[in-house]
């Protein structure tokens, strides 16, 4: 399976580079069609709130916002300017509605999404949780690069966090876009009891095609104890030596969420390798 359009959330300055070097290599694999896009902040004013505004405030706002999006768009020519896959910049204007919906917008016709970690240290008010929506609403399989990730090029050596549910066999469908030829895949299950691997049809079955397509297939089980789902899927990873992890994303109700928390928000915020998320 190859990918032949790729779309890459540029949303602040601190965090273009980073980004473009994973989506420059998946770009240049595929010869894909890579696409930077950044969102430009509306400055909202509530009809409610008797206030003034001076023009001075608007045009500095809109200053800033134009400085940013030159320094994005410099950051994501200078990685693509001598490389011979296609590349375009796209400059959005949020206005009446959020960064995310633009993002959601643009997701929805692409094969892949590459977007940052969130940093709530720089990033934009508006840019607040945007991974969450885009993972929820695009129906396009996200890929999170942390935001300190200095790693190898993705798609050797995945760990498959598996489970018997749709948003899982999404993820491992979509993973083989992400994987190179040859790739070593662990295929693991988290559960509350030792499982024989033996056993596992559905696990067995899964590796199987997942061999069908060249890749080097292993099953594995572990049982969290005290750990979480999440924390079991990153220290798997770690022995591995893992360079992705491929993951189902928000199979709850966003109630069920956000009042007992989800493996998909621990790992948005604790994980140290990059990983593919499927809802």
């Amino acid at each position: 399976m190859h990918m032949k359009t790729l779309l890459v959330c540029l949303t602040t300055v601190e965090h273009s580079h980073n980004l473009m070097k994973q989506a420059v290599l998946l770009a240049r694999r595929h010869n894909a069609h890579l696409i930077g896009l950044h969102t430009v902040e509306a400055l909202l004013v509530y009809p409610g709130i008797a206030i003034h505004l001076p023009d001075g405030a608007f045009f500095a706002f809109n200053e800033s916002q134009k400085e940013e999006a030159a320094k994005i768009k410099d950051i994501f020519l200078k990685h693509t300017q001598n490389e011979i896959f296609p590349s375009e910049f796209r400059l959005l204007r949020a206005e009446a509605v959020s960064a995310g919906e633009r993002m959601v917008e643009s997701a929805r016709a692409v094969d892949l999404v590459v977007m940052a970690q969130e940093d709530r240290d720089v990033d934009r008010a508006d840019q607040r949780n945007v991974q969450v929506q885009v993972i929820r609403e695009s129906g396009r399989p996200v890929l999170i690069i942390p935001n300190a990730y200095d790693g190898p090029e993705i798609g050797s050596n995945v760990v498959l966090g598996w489970s018997d549910t749709r948003e899982s066999a999404r993820a491992a469908h979509d993973m083989l876009a992400v994987t190179r030829e040859g790739a070593s895949v662990t295929v693991l299950r988290v559960g509350s009891h030792e499982r024989d691997l033996l056993r596992d049809s559905d696990g067995i079955v899964l590796a199987e095609t997942l061999s069908r397509h060249g890749l080097k297939a292993t099953l594995e089980n572990r049982v969290p104890g005290s750990d979480s789902i999440a924390d079991v899927i990153s220290k798997v990873a770690f022995e591995r030596g893992a360079d992705l992890i491929v993951t189902g994303a928000l199979g709850h109700s966003r109630a069920y969420d956000f009042v007992m928390g989800a493996t998909t928000y621990a790992l948005l915020d604790g994980a140290t390798l990059p990983v593919l998320f499927s809802k």
